[in-house]
């Protein structure tokens, strides 16, 4: 059956960012269910994110590197967590390091792997892939529709930089619908690009132009919200090897079983649909000006709401809130400082709607929490998706855009509490997107599932051959 007579084996590397870790390891669950071999590649600070899939898998194997230093990043740091965006070019660059690592290791291994899965954000291991004979399988953590843009803009890169510098619109022909974007709407890892810095700015662009030559690729989506750019995909790539799987989230390993979170005790207490969850998830901290903008029209809707604050070290970021504003609302809302179960939140019946940034793994979750998103996009893929939300799927609205604006507190209240207590086509698209998103992964006959089990069976003709 193979070199060794070993069921297949495949690397996976994931990119050191919560947004993009989990989804990837919850497709390595799916994988390991269905007997393939998995050696998980990792550094030993991002080692404890694997806990949850190890203890569901105990066969699952880990292949730990130290992190290769760079100058850019402080000693003791693996993850772009600590760094924010700006850290996410220094990580590209230090990862690359780990190539001969990995070859030394592939060559010394009594069944090494037949392709390797890594994320977007690791183009290079295009490279790496070919000089080992193997596929390399581009996981994209985010939707299709940003992984068309992403292509589209990093092989018209010169023309768009000009346009970028004119202060025109980004048109954005070949893709469906046409879409167009601000300059500074563009995706956060394409404005790394310095066309004056050809060494780390070459190494950005042909990672990213690497995704859509390699030999497959697994976007965490799925047919209802994105079937025309996942065949965008497919026509660019030049074959069927995309596979739509997601909602990751939902296929998942299992949660521990903890005490029920606080949070969700109070929401028991809610009437169905009352309750806004606000939530900019962990990179985001917002200033002075935003969090009194955005507390001044919580106050003013009238409507019961559950605000996650991030702590930070300066101002408001530091998880305060105005002065006496928990005292005004009293116990129409709740404030909460640091971690929740959003998952449990979103899926909760109390809730109505979600002020979100539109990151990817907020937007499933508010999919299949069948919850209407108020978009504020501040960076990364986010103006991305929540164009995508707001313009093709109709189950958003935005309130607000920029990481530096700041919302009118009038028209924030009035858009809350129209949303949350009146009929809101928005919110009965929201459910039945919900509904298709369920049906996706539904065993016999969903899509996210058929496409799990055509990877899967062309992960295993890879070993046959």
């Amino acid at each position: 059956m193979s070199r060794s007579g070993e069921s297949v084996h495949v690397l996976v590397f994931p990119y050191p960012a919560q947004g993009h870790t989990l989804s990837l390891l919850d497709l390595t669950h799916q994988l390991s269910l269905r007997n393939i071999t998995i050696t998980v590649l990792t550094t030993p600070k991002n080692k404890p994110t694997l806990s949850p899939l190890l203890n569901a898998n105990p066969a699952i194997q880990t292949l730990v590197f130290p992190f290769p230093s760079h100058p850019s990043i402080p000693p003791g740091v693996e993850n772009v967590r600590e760094l924010g965006n700006r850290g996410n070019l220094p990580v590209m660059l230090a990862l690359a390091n780990l190539f001969d690592p990995i070859v030394h290791w592939f060559q010394s291994h009594h069944n090494p792997p037949v392709a390797i899965i890594s994320d977007f954000f690791l183009g290079w291991t295009l490279s790496l892939a070919n000089q080992l004979r193997i596929p390399r399988i581009n996981f994209c953590s985010s939707g299709a529709f940003l992984c068309s843009v992403l292509d589209y803009c990093w092989n018209h890169v010169d023309d768009i930089i000009k346009s970028f510098d004119d202060g025109a619109v980004i048109e954005l022909p070949d893709l469906p619908r046409s879409p167009a974007f601000k300059g500074e709407h563009l995706p956060s890892v394409f404005k790394l690009y310095k066309g004056s810095d050809p060494g780390d700015s070459q190494f950005l662009k042909d990672g990213m132009i690497n995704n859509s030559l390699s030999w497959g690729c697994v976007v965490n989506s799925f047919e209802a919200v994105e079937t025309e750019y996942l065949d965008y995909i497919k026509t660019k790539m030049g074959h069927n090897r995309v596979y739509g799987v997601g909602p990751l989230s939902l296929v998942g390993p299992p949660e521990s079983t903890s005490s029920k979170d606080y949070t969700l005790e109070w929401l028991d207490k809610c009437p169905d649909g009352s309750v806004l969850y606000v939530c900019f998830g962990s990179q985001k901290l917002l200033n002075r000006e935003q969090m009194e903008a955005l507390a001044l029209g919580l106050e003013k809707s009238q409507v019961r709401f559950l605000w996650v604050v991030k702590t930070g070290s300066d101002g408001y970021g530091s998880g305060s809130v105005p002065e006496g504003f928990e005292e005004r609302v009293g116990e129409r809302g709740l404030v909460v400082k640091g971690w929740v179960p959003q998952v449990s939140i979103l899926n909760h019946k109390a809730v109505g709607g979600f002020v979100s940034h539109c990151g990817w793994n907020s937007v499933l979750e508010a999919i299949v929490g069948g919850v209407m998103v108020m978009g504020w996009p501040m960076e990364a893929d986010q103006f991305v998706n929540a164009r995508l939300l707001v313009d093709d799927l109709g189950v958003a609205v935005r309130v607000c855009e920029g990481a530096d604006s700041v919302p009118d507190s009038d028209e924030l209240g009035k858009v809350i509490a129209e949303s949350l207590n009146g009929y809101v086509e928005t919110k009965v698209k929201a459910k039945e997107l919900r509904d298709k998103a369920l049906a996706g992964v539904r065993s016999g006959g969903g899509s996210s599932i058929a496409d799990l089990y055509r990877l899967v069976q062309d992960l295993n003709n890879l070993q046959l051959k």
